[in-house]
Order: C-alpha cells, then structure tokens, then sequence
C-alpha cells in the first residue's frame, strides 16, 4: 500500500532525502547552538528550539504535505497574483504603528505574541509570480514564433513587465531596509529570467543595472560603506564592524578538522554575535570542524543539483521555471550566508536556510520544498503518461 501510494505521488527520492537532510541537519544544530543562549536569555534550554518546532517546522511540514497531496500545479499558478499581492500589503503593514516594528528596521510584523517576517514569504510568492509572468510569455513565443520573439527583443513582453515587479519590491524592501534579502530576490529573478529563452542581451542589462543600482546604495549608506571597506581591510574597525567577522573566523578556526564536538563550542558563549541566526555556519564549522563544514556545503550543493536536473526535463514552463527560481533561492541565500561568515564577501545579515533560527524563515523554505517536490513529482507523472 505504501508503496503504490510513493508511486502515485511520484516524489523524486532523491530530491526528497536531500531536504530531509537539510531539514533534520538544521534542527539538529539549532538545539546544541541555542541551547545556552536559550538558557541564559529565559532560563529555559529548549525556547529557541521549541519555537522553532512550534511555528516554523510543524506549520511548514503540514502545509508542505497539503501542497504534496491536493494543490495541483495549475491552482499554484493561479495563486501566483493573489499570493504576491498579499505579500505586498504585508510589506507595506511593517509600517504600520500597532502591528508594525516601531524601533529599529521595519521588518517584522507582530500579532500578540507572534511575530512574522514578511520579507520571507516575498521570496517565495516573488518567484511564483516571476515564474508565470515569464511563462505567459514563453507561451505567446511558442504560438506566434518570431513575432512574439521580436517583442521580446523590444522589451515589451517581458523585459518590461519584470523591471515593473522588481522595482516595486526593491523600494518595499530598501523602505525597512533589507538590502541582502532584495540581492538574494534579484539574483534569483536574474537566473529565472535567463532560464526563461528571452534575448540574451537582457540578463547582462539586468546584472549591470542591479549592479550599479547596488553600488549606489551601498554608497549612500554610510553603513552599508563601512561593511565593505572593513570587509577590504578588516583591522580598520577590529571592535565594531569588524568584530563578527573576527570572531567567526576564530570559531572556524577553532574546529580544525573534525570540530571540537557538538554542543561544545565556546564562541557561542557570548563571543560570537548572532550565534542562532546569521553566524550559525561559523558555530557549525567550529563544534563539526571542516568535516562538518562540508557536509553541510555538499548537501546544499546536491539540493541544487538534483532541482536542476529534475527541472531540465519539465515541459510546463511554469513548472520549469518555478523549480529553477525555487532552487536558485535556496542556494544562492545559503552561500552568501556561508561566504559572508567566511570572510569571502561583506557581512550581509542573511540567514542561512534551514539551519538559521526563525520560525517565519523555515516554514517559507518548508513550503518551498513543497512546491518544489510538486511541481517536480507532477510532471514526472504526465511524462510517464505520455510516454
């Protein structure tokens, strides 16, 4: 019975032990790194982890496994606008003084003792809404041929229409502000729209434009300057700007081959800033050394790799480029998070997926992974039938 069920699903196996992984590999790492901090912030040992079960992991799973059995790909195309709309009022409710953040950036959104971070789900409902404007248009393509080929060359089918929705998001998320988030969003839509068939002369418009809308905002930012000169030159604010860094670097250190053990990291104990959040990669590195380091890389790798080659073989342009977009995402925020820990580019404050603690954060990616086998699963599906 159950196997004639897996059978009808059609889950890539593969695809599905991987987020399995990832997913059991990050819980596993939040409850050693948050424990002390847990205790030491509410005197409770397993808060961080049991918010992390409660209101990321549980609701994620459960959505993820309603997508797997009874959303079909079509509806989630469908949704794609409402879903992308209602993500929009959100990002503009963080500004609001009763449900908003009222100090510091305007990220959050808080519902009695719940908070929930917009900014999460915009990557995803961003992707899914990239992901059937472009396939629109790569149907018009298909049935009007050259002529539709020649609009694309103007800029009129989808050039235009995606530049639209980029630049909507990007003044929502530089109003909090959340410049990394809109890097991690604008690289992914960059790759979408590549994977899309538009003229090759759009991607490096797009990626000279981003770039230069880039540097201009880190120009005018005297703190987003500051993190790039000490990036250049580290010594140039060793107590501030420069102290994470140094730290991490030390925790990484510090782990040699095999890690020094898990739960024992000394970095954590109020050495290490963000050590459940966006330096948990330096903690990782430091308790299962560069062994450890690497496993954790490799999966991410794998992840990706297994989402590329699944999507290859997808005939719905939707279901392509969604898959595309979704394993881009993950990717690209995992290894910025970890070349930003390394020292390999500036400190950008992303979290790393699946690993970092945030409730909000997980049951996104959770969702995410859904759709994703879905989407991979169902057309497999219509390939055998066709076949």
């Amino acid at each position: 019975m159950g196997n004639k069920k897996r059978r009808r699903l059609g889950l890539d196996p593969i695809l599905l032990g991987i987020i399995l992984l990832l997913t059991f590999f990050g819980i596993l790492i939040l409850a050693s790194v948050s424990a002390s901090f847990s205790l030491l912030t509410f005197g409770n040992t397993y808060y961080f982890f049991n918010h992390q079960i409660l209101l990321g992991l549980l609701p994620g799973f459960l959505a993820a496994a309603f997508i797997i059995l009874f959303v079909p790909a079509g509806l989630i195309k469908r949704l794609s606008l409402p879903a992308i709309l209602f993500t929009l009022v959100l990002l503009v409710a963080v500004f609001l003084p009763v449900i908003g953040s009222t100090e510091g950036a305007n990220r959050w959104i808080f519902v009695g003792p719940l908070s929930f971070q917009p900014s999460e789900l915009l990557k995803l409902t961003f992707i899914l809404y990239v992901a059937a404007l472009l396939s629109n248009q790569m149907a018009k393509k298909k049935e009007s041929g050259k002529r539709a080929w020649q609009f694309l060359l103007k800029g009129k089918e989808a050039l235009i229409p995606f530049m639209l929705i980029t630049g909507v998001v990007s003044f929502l998320l530089l109003a909090q502000p959340d410049l990394s988030t809109l890097g991690v969003i604008a690289l992914t839509g960059v790759f979408m729209y590549f994977a899309a068939a538009t003229p090759l002369w759009h991607t490096p418009l797009l990626i000279v434009g981003g770039g230069a809308a880039a540097f201009l905002l880190i120009k005018l930012a005297p703190y987003r300057f500051s993190r790039l000169a000490v990036f250049l030159d580290p010594s140039l604010d060793p107590l501030g700007q420069g102290y994470q860094i140094k730290q991490a670097l030390i925790g990484i250190g510090s782990g040699g081959l095999t890690g020094v053990g898990l739960g024992l990291s000394f970095q954590k104990y109020g050495f290490l800033p963000e050590p459940i959040s966006d330096s948990i990669f330096a903690i990782i590195a430091e308790e299962l050394g560069f062994l450890g380091a690497v496993f954790l890389i490799l999966l991410f790798l794998a992840f990706a790799w297994r989402s590329f080659i699944l999507a290859r073989n997808i005939q719905d342009p939707f279901s392509k480029i969604a898959v595309i977009g979704i394993a881009s995402w993950i990717t690209i925020q995992a290894f910025v998070n970890m070349a930003a820990i390394t020292g390999i580019m500036p400190l950008t404050g992303i979290p790393l997926p699946f690993v970092s603690y945030g409730g909000s954060a997980l049951a996104v990616e959770l969702v995410a992974m859904g759709i994703l086998l879905k989407l991979t699963a169902e057309q497999k599906s219509s390939t055998m039938r066709t076949s």
